[in-house]
């Protein structure tokens, strides 16, 4: 079964959603909802997806927790939650209580719009660590200028699942494989970290991308974390930018569509996939 481990969905409201009217990405500035996006799963054989916040408030992870509770192939939802404020469990354990709620899987604070330290704060990193006795992973977002930072924060929280987005946001448009290429290695070293094949095209040349510019980078993913921690995420609808769906997917299948599943579930835990018993 082929699983997206990676989609956004949005009511679009420009006060929800600075970084799409602060980056002037103007093509995103419309409403994506399930109804866009399963055309695309039927056409191209996905039978599964896990959204993922794009908004900064419980109030968005409320809404895709119901959308989830809507639609059986949402099997899972990574939300926010204000990690450094205290309070995570009971936090966590409102929104287990709301429709869909059985379908929170993890957790993303958006850390590349953060100020360097930000991931060594003690507070930011308690509220984390909470997440494990949860059963909750956490999702990790930055730039590849924020890995020191990063590897520090991942070796910190030892036996937590950390779920490493975008592969880590090399520069792909400068063909940078180095020193990109060695910090993955790190992040691999550590059995708790696992990573999602996705967000390539977007850190590519958007109008003139080939599978050339992204295949050195795929590899190396690969070489350092195996095929068991690696996972398809289509990152849609911001991959329209520089590519429609078939094309992210087709990049990745070749590398991921036979194990993808049980990276997934082995980052984010056993899944409620459509079709099977619950």
């Amino acid at each position: 079964m082929q699983v997206d481990a990676h989609q956004h969905f949005w009511s679009y409201d420009a006060a929800d959603y600075p970084w799409i009217v602060d980056g002037g990405l103007d093509a995103l500035r419309r409403d994506f909802l399930p109804e866009h996006l399963r055309p695309l799963l039927d056409a191209h054989g996905v039978q599964a997806t896990i959204a993922v916040q794009a908004c900064q408030t419980a109030r968005e992870t409320e809404w895709l927790l119901g959308l989830a509770a809507d639609h059986p192939w949402i099997v899972g939802v990574v939300g926010w939650v204000d990690l450094a404020a205290g309070g995570v469990a009971d936090e966590i354990a409102r929104l287990r209580e709301l429709p869909g709620g059985d379908r929170l899987v993890g957790v993303r604070h958006v850390i590349q719009d953060e100020p360097d330290g930000f991931m060594d704060a003690e507070p930011f990193r308690r509220g984390a660590r909470e997440l494990a006795d949860l059963d909750l992973a956490y999702d990790l977002l930055i730039y590849e200028r924020q890995a020191e930072e990063a590897i520090r924060f991942c070796e910190a929280l030892d036996g937590q699942r950390i779920v490493l987005d975008h592969i880590g946001k090399p520069r792909i448009k400068d063909g940078a494989l180095e020193p990109w290429g060695e910090e993955m290695k790190r992040f691999a070293a550590l059995d708790h970290v696992s990573v999602k094949l996705s967000g390539m095209v977007t850190e590519a040349d958007w109008s003139g991308w080939k599978l050339g510019d992204l295949e050195p980078f795929i590899e190396k993913t690969f070489e350092a974390f195996r095929e068991e921690r690696v996972m398809f995420g289509s990152d849609w609808p911001v991959c329209t930018l520089a590519a429609d769906y078939g094309s992210v997917l087709r990049v990745a299948a070749p590398w991921t569509s036979n194990h993808g599943l049980r990276a997934a579930e082995a980052a984010y835990g056993p899944l409620r996939l459509p079709g099977t018993a619950t």
